[in-house]
């Protein structure tokens, strides 16, 4: 039911101090000494503002009640999230579930169980027939071990193995206890994050928090690229995209699980719709009428053009983003945005950049739901729970890759700006701390959800949203990063999907036995010292490249050597206007190579990525050089 009339705002019901939402678990010692050298002065500031500007709308803060969520609700929800609602459906194909069970770890494995225990458990007080035990259908988790091996066993007694697990591999790579301000530390991603935290607990490797006293004390992060090099979020097709937050999803639950936090979600809250074109409208919605006027837009159009006016004339103004603009101005200036935005007629060459700002900040909390998503807000701001700072990261990272595409690139969007203003702190005054302390109310306060504070626990929640803007700032390479480990899911899940296996019960073990004869055979090519492939470049060339591959062979050698046969042997050139000529010469630096087809649906390579060690984990995909659509073309 919604409440509109006569129904003051929550953010204004807030105590002093008191703006965040509750985090999922308070069994963590608070981290406040670690921040303690730091001013919230900011912080409290905008909180204040936040307030005025909302208590002269209240008639306009439409609040949705939050409906606690039934013993097994929380539960189903999550299993259909995870794409395995057919699990608990008394008749379903399990297709799907075995193919998507048949890529889980261990760790993953025992979350997927848990959430099926729980809800098993409610189904039964209900005097409903209860699931069906994963284990019956399960599969491979993980290195070829299956949990129908284990039937026996209790899921206690699994999740007890679990956590006893011998396995050791690496893990001095994956803990955290050392602590060497301004030199890198490895941060893995080709192992699953809870795999890398089931290690550390075993081995009592995991660190105390650590103290951060300021910007330049933290730690510095570097990613081994493996051979098969790195993926970054938009390396990888829409197809295989959307496989991603189903995988991060469970992997994020399973980190909890080994840790010891519940992951709680809100229920998404139904909002009224507005008749506004800008402000308060679902982002969904603003890229749909924006793709309308410009195909492709990924970040709103209004954003933009904000990010743009404060780019151009506000990073160098001092207190940039904390120094309120009037509140009377920023609502007249909406109104106006409003009517002209999309004529062309708004004058952005006359507004104030404080009243930039400010409607910067407006836009983002007038957003119907939470740019963190109503689900999520609650886990981004439990992050600060996590003790270690590396574990932190893991969590965000997959966070990151659960967001909804429209959400991951608005946020983006705006991250990179607040980098751009931390980099003129000289001239602006405003460093990584006072951006994150500005903003993180912004973004963490919300009028469509409840703010419940446990009392005596403002400082610490404010303290940990405002540490988790700053890594979001800080460390955003590394959050738009795809893990190895799920990269290798999606081809798993891929492969699984593309052989189109029909089965019954009877066959399912037959089935993963097959699975895994098969990925033993690939592993047997992988002896194989070299090979001569075909390289497409069909939007440039009418020609294709032999390529001889070798150990050696790295995607920016074969881009080289595509260069050098265009300048040298005359090549006969489709069109000339997409090859970027520098200085008289063919440049390979805006050509990328991408893996098409097989166990991928398109790929964008690393530079770094060795070739031969490619082929054999995906031998059947196309590899077809492509303009880099970030570079200028020549007209």
């Amino acid at each position: 039911s919604l409440s509109t009339r006569n129904c003051p705002c929550k953010m204004s019901q807030l105590p002093q101090k008191s703006p965040l939402a509750s985090p999922l678990s308070e069994g963590v010692t608070s981290r406040v000494d670690s921040l303690d050298n730091l001013s919230m002065d900011s912080f409290w500031l905008e909180v204040e503002n936040i307030k005025q500007s909302t208590e002269a709308e209240q008639e306009e803060c439409s609040l949705a009640d939050v409906k606690t969520q039934e013993e097994g609700e929380a539960e189903a929800k999550w299993l259909q999230d995870a794409g395995l609602s057919d699990l608990i459906k008394d008749h379903a194909s399990e297709n799907d579930n075995v193919v998507l069970l048949s890529t889980l770890t261990k760790t993953q494995a025992a979350a997927v169980q848990r959430r099926l225990d729980t809800y098993s458990r409610s189904r039964r007080r209900k005097n409903k027939h209860p699931v069906r035990d994963v284990r019956d259908i399960f599969g491979v988790v993980g290195s070829g071990e299956t949990v129908a091996e284990k039937e026996e066993s209790s899921p206690d007694q699994l999740w007890h193995n679990l956590r006893t697990s011998s396995v050791q591999k690496q893990a001095q790579d994956y803990s955290c206890t050392v602590r060497n301000p301004g030199k890198e530390e490895v941060f893995n991603m080709d192992v699953a994050y809870s795999e890398q935290a089931a290690v550390l607990l075993k081995g009592s490797f995991l660190s105390e928090s650590r103290r951060i006293k300021d910007g330049n004390a933290l730690t510095k992060f570097k990613i081994p690229k493996g051979r098969l090099g790195v993926t970054r979020i938009g390396d990888l097709s829409a197809q295989d995209m959307k496989k991603i937050p189903t995988l991060a999803l469970i992997e994020l639950t399973a980190l909890c699980d080994v840790l010891g936090f519940e992951l709680k979600r809100n229920k998404a809250a139904k909002l009224k719709t507005t008749e506004k074109k800008l402000f308060g409208v679902p982002l969904n919605t603003l890229l749909e009428n924006d793709q309308k006027l410009l195909p492709n837009t990924k970040v709103p159009l209004l954003l933009q053009a904000l990010l743009s006016c404060l780019e151009k004339r506000g990073l160098e103004t001092e207190g940039i983003l904390r120094v309120s603009g009037s509140q009377t101005r920023i609502k007249s200036l909406e109104q106006k945005l409003e009517r002209d935005f999309y004529t062309g007629l708004f004058r952005w060459d006359e507004v104030h950049q404080n009243d930039v700002s400010g409607l910067l900040k407006r836009f983002i909390r007038e957003l119907p739901a939470p740019l963190l998503t109503a689900e999520y807000l609650p886990a981004f701001a439990a992050v600060q729970n996590i003790p270690d700072l590396k574990q932190r990261l893991q969590a965000l990272n997959l966070l990151i890759l659960i967001l909804p595409e429209p959400n991951r690139n608005t946020l983006k969007a705006l991250l990179e700006f607040l980098s751009k203003v931390v980099a003129r702190e000289n001239n602006n005054k405003m460093n990584l701390w006072n951006v994150s302390t500005v903003m993180a109310p912004n973004l963490f306060m919300h009028k469509g959800l409840p703010n419940k504070i446990p009392e005596g626990k403002e400082k610490q929640l404010a303290e940990g949203a405002a540490d988790v803007v700053r890594m979001m700032i800080y460390y955003q390479d590394l959050l738009w990063t795809v893990s190895s480990f799920l990269v290798a899911q999606v081809r798993k899940l891929n492969e699984s999907n593309s052989k189109r296996y029909q089965f019954c019960d009877k066959r399912i073990k037959n089935l993963l036995r097959k699975i895994h004869a098969d990925k033993d055979k690939v592993e047997k090519n992988q002896a194989e010292p070299s090979k001569v492939v075909k390289v497409h470049a069909s939007l440039l060339l009418k020609d294709s490249l032999e390529v001889h591959l070798n150990n050696a062979t790295r995607v920016a050698d074969v881009l080289r050597q595509f260069q050098k046969n265009l300048c040298q042997n005359g090549w006969n050139i489709v069109n000339t206007v997409n090859l970027l000529k520098c200085n008289n010469s063919m440049e390979c630096t805006n050509l990328l190579l991408y893996e098409v087809g097989g166990n991928i649906g398109e790929h964008c390579l690393d530079p770094d990525t060795y070739l031969l060690d490619l082929y054999h984990i995906n031998p059947h995909a196309e590899w077809i050089i492509k303009q880099n659509p970030s570079y200028p073309r020549m007209f």
